[in-house]
């Protein structure tokens, strides 16, 4: 058979198997990512069907998928309001980086791997997945909440983290000298300045750039944008990620507006790519000794991202159900600890199936523990303690 017929085939099929999937977690009311994951796992090298003539169609839409979903965060906001929120989140972020990290490295250390792999596990638990994170948000229909600024301004902070992380690990890993090293970070860092410093000043002029009410040269103006400054930046050793978010904060008025209405049917087909192409790069045999200590690890770092969320929700003044809402919705990791895990899996072979576990453990557990404080139970608990509360202060005042 040709092998673009093939493709056509492969492509077609499981896009009808993931609508019945996501029609079936609809009809239960649960997010549809862990079954896409599992789709993936089942149609990847070493699953039941493995599916061959399409994996390089879904690894480019995997890319595509988290372009899209970043950018369409960024036209929900203003330049302005990202610059307020990283300025109020900043503590809240440099609390993120310790409660998360540190437990990484211990964790590796403990294993006996080494000190490149304990920077390399840092990062692996640091980092929430901006991709599941926005549509976890996007599926529960929280993108109006009072605490989504916070949860968006601890992944922006952590993206932009990754702008001195990356380029740091990748000269460890090779064994770069420290010049060589502190020239590729300075490099990355300048090209994420660039990039801001033009949302901030020229956000209006670019705007104008792409007509509001024509839709087909709106969506081919503001894809061909997103996905030029996501290539350059990550050419730049930035994440891809980060320039597509900057492009949509750039973005304003009615042109985002109306770019989020031409873009959401393009967002939605290849997040769902990005979330299947994840379990297909996943061997199953290579997941199960590594499932134990994935666990473990997955159970404490949730528990500090929970944690670290609830804190900077709190700092910023959002009531205990949005606390606890920040924290949940924080919890999954996903694409960035795995590119983190590939930059040093030479350095120790056991890392890449112990992250990719971990991934997949808090990618299929996270948006189930985000739709918690939407409970009645959970709603019920908050409300009592509440009540508990202020009886025993009305008493001590009495």
């Amino acid at each position: 058979m040709h092998e673009t017929t093939l493709l056509l085939i492969e492509v077609g099929a499981l896009l009808l198997v993931l609508s019945l999937l996501g029609r079936l977690a609809g009809r239960f009311g649960i997010s549809p990512i862990p079954l896409y994951l599992l789709a993936g796992l089942a149609v990847g090298h070493g699953g039941f069907f493995p599916l061959d003539a399409s994996h390089d169609f879904f690894e480019v839409g995997a890319e595509i998928g988290v372009i899209l979903l970043l950018a369409m965060l960024g036209l929900e906001y203003s330049p302005t309001e990202l610059v307020r929120n990283l300025r109020q989140a900043r503590v809240a972020g440099l609390l993120d980086g310790a409660l998360n990290a540190l437990p990484g490295a211990a964790f590796a250390l403990l294993l006996g791997w080494g000190p490149v792999a304990a920077v390399t596990l840092a990062g692996v638990t640091w980092v929430s997945s901006s991709g599941v994170v926005a549509k976890v948000l996007r599926d529960l229909r929280r993108l109006g909440n009072r605490e989504t600024p916070v949860i968006l301004s601890v992944l922006v902070i952590e993206d932009l983290a990754m702008a001195f992380y990356l380029p740091v690990l990748s000269a460890l890993v090779i064994g770069q000298g420290l010049l060589q090293g502190a020239t590729t970070v300075v490099i990355a860092v300048s090209v994420v300045l660039v990039i801001l410093l033009a949302a901030l000043r020229f956000g209006k002029v670019l705007s104008r750039l792409f007509p509001a009410n024509s839709p087909e040269p709106l969506l081919l103006g503001v894809l061909g944008l997103t996905m030029l400054v996501a290539g350059l930046a990550d050419q730049a050793s930035v994440s891809a990620a980060v320039g597509a978010f900057l492009v949509g904060i750039a973005i304003s008025g009615q042109v985002a507006h109306n770019a989020t209405v031409v873009l959401a049917p393009l967002r939605d087909l290849f997040a769902t790519v990005f979330f299947v192409f994840f379990g297909i790069a996943t061997d199953p045999a290579d997941l199960v000794p590594a499932l134990l200590p994935a666990l473990a690890l997955a159970i404490i770092t949730m528990g500090t991202k929970t944690l670290s969320g609830y804190l900077a929700a709190k700092r910023a003044g959002i009531g205990v159900p949005g606390r606890w809402r920040t924290g949940f919705a924080l919890t999954p990791r996903g694409e960035f600890s795995i590119v983190i895990a590939g930059l040093a899996g030479g350095v120790e072979p056991r890392l890449a199936p112990l992250a990719t576990a971990y991934v997949l453990i808090t990618v299929v557990s996270g948006p189930l523990l985000a739709r918690i404080p939407d409970s009645a139970w959970f709603k019920t608990a908050v409300r009592n303690r509440r009540i508990a509360a202020e009886s025993r202060s009305e008493s001590l005042s009495a």
